[in-house]
């Protein structure tokens, strides 16, 4: 099946008064930000609250777009923004132009030659199975992990249950250039096309970052390209990467979610290539949170703070019976040996400085000096 990537989809669907195309969908270049019809679905299966859309097929959910052309921020083509909804358009699409469904669509047109023989959508597929991991949800609330369930109902938009064997299959179809064995899944030319930059990524780490048809590129992984893709749905989490003038890629799969699975990756990625992995900007900042975060206390003890990292970030917490401040400190300048963050206050920003000496860490916020005593738990 040949499908043209600027075929228009099949419902009328613009953006800022210009149409959508396939290749828009391909890379997540609609214009119309994401509509968070498979958040609110995952959310409500796994009992996290929130609403649920109700949406059982491909014709409901093209239903339930009928107006997304009001939600549309850009022009086609202009930004990225990730949208779960223009993948469940592609396999709609993929329905009408094949006449069959997309799971046996996908089955049988690249499950099979791949030899992915333990990648399932269905449920009776999966519990078929005699060694299936329990899924698990993180309560953050509480810290602990829980058993759950599946969110099914997730379809081409990342609904394929997979383990990393069959993911390694795929990576070898592309690194092949499009064969897996004897069997051709795609053309060499469709290969490249998919890891041609489309859009620029608004979080650029290494610079550069791009999406392609369904694939995030890194132009310049330690002086090579690296193409790959990951996700989540709470109770399970993927991420796969390759470098294609190594020969070399990387799979790896949690049944739950919590430390980015693509750091991973790339951690094991930059080892593949003979880099030495501390390198990578995000294990930088890693190791200087771990150095900078823990308990801190002023003149003999008058008063203390912590510093912890959340969310990527750290921030000074000074609680007691009558006070609760959480002040977030954004990084300016972690070289050397004295870090530089700053806090807003009154409109304004607040230099914070962490400096490293004789083989500890000294906090210089607002008008207090206070010393790390103790690193937490």
């Amino acid at each position: 099946m040949i499908v043209s990537a600027n075929m228009s989809v099949p419902l009328n669907l613009e953006s800022k008064g210009e149409p959508v195309k396939v290749w828009h969908l391909l890379c997540h270049a609609s214009g119309i930000p994401a509509l968070a019809y498979a958040e609110a679905l995952v959310r409500y299966v796994t009992g996290a609250g929130g609403k649920w859309v109700p949406i059982a097929t491909s014709e409901d959910l093209v239903a339930f777009m009928r107006e997304a052309n009001q939600w549309a921020f850009s022009k086609p083509g202009e930004r990225w923004f990730y949208l779960n909804e223009g993948y469940v358009i592609l396999g709609h699409i993929i329905e009408k132009v094949s006449g069959t469904s997309y799971d046996k669509y996908v089955k049988e047109n690249i499950l099979e030659p791949l030899e992915m023989g333990r990648s399932f959508f269905r449920k009776e597929e999966v519990d078929a199975d005699v060694d299936v991991a329990t899924p698990y949800i993180n309560y953050y609330q509480e810290w602990r992990m829980y058993k759950i369930w599946h969110p099914y109902g997730i379809s081409a938009d990342g609904g394929l249950i997979s383990n990393v064997i069959d993911l390694t299959h795929y990576i070898i179809m592309f690194l092949n250039r499009g064969r897996y064995g004897n069997h051709t899944i795609v053309s060499p030319d469709s290969i490249e096309d998919m890891e041609k930059p489309r859009v620029s990524l608004p979080l650029q780490v290494f610079g550069g970052e791009s999406y392609g048809y369904g694939l995030t590129i890194i132009p310049n992984f330690f002086g090579h390209k690296l193409v790959g893709h990951g996700g989540s749905v709470l109770v399970y989490t993927a991420y796969f990467g390759y470098i294609p003038d190594k020969n070399v890629g990387v799979a790896v799969l949690a049944n739950g979610n919590g430390y980015p699975l693509s750091q991973i990756g790339l951690y094991a990625l930059a080892m593949m290539v003979g880099e030495n992995p501390e390198n990578l900007p995000f294990i930088k900042v890693e190791n200087v949170y771990d150095l900078l975060t823990g308990t801190y206390e002023t003149y003999k003890g008058t008063m203390d703070a912590k510093i912890v990292a959340k969310g990527g970030i750290l921030q000074i917490e000074i609680r007691d019976k009558y006070v609760d401040i959480v002040v977030p400190l954004v990084p300016e300048n972690l070289e050397g040996n004295v870090k530089k963050f700053y806090a807003f206050q009154s409109g304004g920003k607040l230099p914070v400085e962490f400096i490293i000496k004789n083989g500890g860490v000294e906090l210089i916020y607002e008008r207090y000096r206070l010393r790390k005593v103790s690193s937490l738990p």
